[in-house]
């Protein structure tokens, strides 16, 4: 596949993310008006978003793969992280202000604490990144033939689609309807 055609795609689906990232760039413009978590997660899709326009300048400005699949691969750790980081941060403000509603009401127990968000959002995400990185290391081997990119295309897809399925399994079980 010609890098114009993947330069062009991955320009438009930036351009459509922009439901994503315009409402996080807002959160970290608002500064210390939003949680820490909150601010961290917008920073995870600014980074990631940015990351997808870098690589698309990057297939309209170099020829072999090795580039983009650097810079794919480079954006994506520091999203991850800043996300796993944001979960981090959400559960220690969940849990104070589970205290600090003790405090006020002694007579009622605290609330349970439901996990199931955060054990969705580090399978997308490993799945997320796992599906990237394994993309982005096939594209840098160059294939040249249908069957190659038939893999290619096939290989993070299936990947992708096993995470998203751990999710939802991990969902059901945990809230039946």
């Amino acid at each position: 596949m010609a890098h114009p055609v993947l330069a062009l795609a991955t320009a438009a689906v930036t351009a459509a993310g922009c439901v994503w990232y315009l409402p996080a760039l807002a959160d970290l413009r608002a500064g210390a008006d939003r949680p820490v978590s909150r601010r961290m997660r917008a920073a995870s899709c600014v980074t990631a978003w940015a990351t997808a326009a870098t690589v698309a300048v990057l297939l309209l400005t170099t020829n072999p793969w090795t580039w983009p699949a650097a810079a794919a691969t480079t954006g994506t750790l520091p999203a991850l992280a800043l996300l796993i980081s944001s979960a981090h941060h959400h559960s220690r403000e969940t849990h104070e202000a589970a205290t600090h509603w003790t405090e006020l009401t002694p007579t009622q127990p605290p609330p349970t604490r439901d996990r199931t968000r955060y054990v969705v959002a580090v399978l997308l995400t490993t799945g997320l990144t796992t599906a990237t990185i394994i993309g982005a290391l096939r594209l840098a081997e160059n294939p040249d033939t249908p069957t190659a990119w038939l893999t290619t295309i096939t290989t993070p897809a299936a990947i992708l689609t096993l995470f998203i399925t751990l999710a939802a399994t991990h969902t059901h079980h945990r809230h039946p309807h």
